[in-house]
């Protein structure tokens, strides 16, 4: 573990997003086991638990920073079958929001962007659900499962009202797994997957996760018997909600966690380049992603383009892997890029202290920076950010 610098993290997805803790009280005495001073949330659509996440963490010195995370598309680039960060739908870019301020009331703006997307992905859960039912019961396996039925179940999981919950497949995926061996004798359920899925299944049917992994892959993807197109936001609705909640706009780094590398991505120069272009002055990496090598790359050239850059883990998947960001198979980066994405916690945690006093942030309200020096500004928001950080979240 790095001993010169806090821990932080800036992409964490919390309860009742899907995550690999129970609820937002597992994220917080996690971080605290494990030393992290700094955990940011990036979650989908409902932001209502960042207040339970936000009282707990502070209790404990560990600095909260609210993030958001969309599924976009750039039409330019769909149309020109780009890939970008999302490699099996070209145009399809993860968009994320830093140093949000999620609780303040939506603006009318914030609330007719929001609103339809939201009911989108409700529409959508409610009907993948429906058809994953009618597999599962065609297959000889009556689950009794609605969307409503996994809602109720995931929130009481994590403690939060129903209406809390925004389901994504991942949810679907585990509580059908849940159901399969619920109803199904384990010597079973190799064959009742085969009637489900139509073919024999890869992953073994004694394993939970594996088998949750399955249903989403061979079920809920594209062309999938229960698939259900998504909406995304427009780029550009996504950018103006974020900057609407005082966030700032941020690209998720995918690198070589997709192979090969996403032509949008293929090279960090030139990526930095079309990011700026589009108005987006942070990157972001989860490193467990990366090789060494190349999350330093990317890391290192993003931030001499003059791009602030972050590192998460997601943990949006069931297994409890470190909070502090190492590379692929649990390797720590190079000193230098940790000291980068430091600085960008720093920024980031700047930028909100700054916003929630209603003093200018380290974007304006346009996601535009101030002229003048952007190494100036970069340092003098990280300075405010590491007073607040060094001091457990209480400093102004």
């Amino acid at each position: 573990m790095n001993s010169v610098r806090p821990v932080v993290n800036l992409h964490v997805h919390l309860p009742p997003n899907f995550s690999a803790f129970r609820d937002v009280e597992d994220v917080v005495h996690t971080a605290v086991r494990e030393g992290v001073r700094v955990v940011g949330a990036s979650n989908f659509h409902d932001h209502r638990v960042y207040r339970r996440f936000a009282d707990g963490a502070r209790a404990v010195g560990i600095v909260p920073l609210f993030g958001l995370e969309f599924i976009t598309v750039v039409d330019s680039l769909r149309a020109a079958g780009t890939r970008v960060n999302d490699p099996a739908n070209p145009g399809r870019m993860y968009l994320c929001g830093k140093g949000a301020d999620p609780f303040r009331e939506p603006s009318a703006v914030a609330a007719a962007i929001d609103a339809p997307a939201r009911a989108a992905n409700r529409d959508r859960a409610a009907r993948m659900t429906a058809l994953l039912a009618d597999r599962f019961a065609e297959a000889g396996i009556a689950t009794g499962l609605d969307d409503v039925a996994i809602a109720a179940t995931v929130a009481a999981e994590a403690g939060v009202p129903a209406d809390w919950v925004v389901l994504q497949e991942r949810h679907l995926a585990r509580a059908f797994q849940e159901a399969l061996f619920d109803g199904c004798a384990a010597d079973e359920r190799a064959e009742a997957l085969e009637r489900i899925y139509g073919a024999p299944p890869s992953a073994a049917a004694d394993d939970a996760t594996a088998v949750q992994g399955e249903i989403r892959a061979r079920l809920l993807k594209a062309g999938c018997p229960a698939f259900v197109e998504e909406t995304p936001l427009s780029f550009e609705d996504a950018r103006r909600l974020i900057l609407e909640w005082d966030g700032i706009p941020c690209y998720p780094t995918l690198g070589d966690g997709a192979s090969p590398i996403c032509p949008f991505e293929d090279g960090p120069a030139e990526l930095a380049e079309r990011l700026v272009g589009m108005g987006i002055h942070a990157a972001e990496l989860i490193p467990g992603r990366n090789a060494p090598q190349v999350a330093a790359a990317y890391v290192r050239t993003l931030r001499t383009a003059g791009l602030i850059v972050t590192a998460g883990t997601e943990h949006n998947t069931p297994e409890r892997i470190p909070l502090e960001p190492l590379a692929k198979g649990g390797t720590a980066l190079p000193d230098d890029v940790v000291a980068t994405l430091y600085e960008g916690a720093c920024v980031v945690a700047g930028h909100q202290a700054e916003r929630a006093v209603g003093r200018p942030g380290y974007v304006d309200a346009d996601g535009r920076l101030e002229r003048g020096s952007v190494e100036a500004r970069i340092r003098r928001f990280a300075e405010v950010g590491a007073r607040l950080i060094e001091a457990g979240g209480t400093a102004r």
